[in-house]
């Protein structure tokens, strides 16, 4: 399993080269990105394409291969492999084969954002790319809304200030970094809180490529009780909207601003059934 650079070519690391030169076979999501590499490097070995699309049909004899004594490197396109890329089947079903794993670290644009981020590193949960489609986003980020760890997540460009809008929606105003183009030229890292860079991307054209999204843990625990929380919502209803009032209690609370609107409709129901 041989990483190789997100961007900046002199991240490859001289065991890398070194595997990959003696390996009888490189397998690779998409031959002309890894011959560039190969070729930069001046590599040899024959290559394979080994991806989400052909698996099922080249795992067999990948592991054929693997059975009769031959050192397959297997890479992605860009990163560590298995990252969001392909490769956990593979390595499963080598793992079953009694086949031995061997990881060669390098570069990831998992970590590189993480140690970016100016976030806690303690406890950290990589959720990857999250789904493209807005319903089963918000049902994905309901469920780590309170994990207690950072989450790093994948995104793409023109992605981004939709999902910084669902996250915002979700979690509350935690502090957040995104990272893209790292390692590269251009290399860019912007920290603030979600709803801060939820209004920047808003107000932006859509980014190309793909983006690392860093998002701090829970604030710390409101010492305000849910009966606390439901007199300040009634008190700033008296003046606000539903949604505006939500959004005030949010920032002060650290409370999920959607957690906090559906309380308000409710107290709002019921003031209305009272009168």
């Amino acid at each position: 399993m041989v990483a190789t650079p997100i961007g900046n070519l002199m991240d490859m690391t001289f065991r890398a080269v070194d595997v990959l030169k003696q390996a009888d076979l490189v397998a690779c999501e998409d031959t002309r990105v890894t011959g560039k590499l190969l070729k930069h490097f001046g590599i040899k070995t024959a290559m394979v394409a080994y991806n989400d699309h052909n698996g099922a049909k080249m795992r067999p004899r990948i592991l054929a291969d693997l059975g009769a004594g031959k050192t397959i490197a297997l890479v992605s396109d860009a990163g560590t492999p298995l990252i969001s890329d392909p490769g956990y089947k593979l390595v499963a079903a080598c793992a079953d084969d009694g086949i031995r794993v061997i990881p060669i670290p390098g570069a990831s644009a998992l970590l590189a954002g993480l140690v970016t981020a100016a976030l806690p590193t303690d406890r950290v949960l990589f959720a990857g790319f999250l789904p493209s489609k807005q319903k089963a986003r918000q049902t994905s980020l309901d469920a780590l809304a309170h994990v207690d760890a950072t989450i790093v997540f994948y995104e793409t460009g023109p992605r981004l200030a939709s999902t910084l809008a669902d996250m915002l929606d979700r979690f509350g105003p935690r502090p957040t970094a995104v990272a893209r183009e790292l390692t590269k030229l251009y290399e860019d890292v912007k920290r603030g809180t979600l709803e801060e860079l939820s209004a920047q991307y808003g107000d932006e054209p859509a980014a190309k490529g793909e983006m690392v999204v860093v998002v701090g843990p829970p604030l710390a625990a409101s010492a305000m009780t849910a009966r606390d929380i439901d007199a300040a919502l009634q008190d700033v209803l008296k003046t606000m909207s539903v949604r505006d009032a939500a959004a005030a209690i949010a920032e002060t609370t650290g409370q999920p601003r959607r957690a906090l609107y559906a309380r308000a409709l409710e107290l709002k129901a019921s003031d209305a059934d009272d009168t």
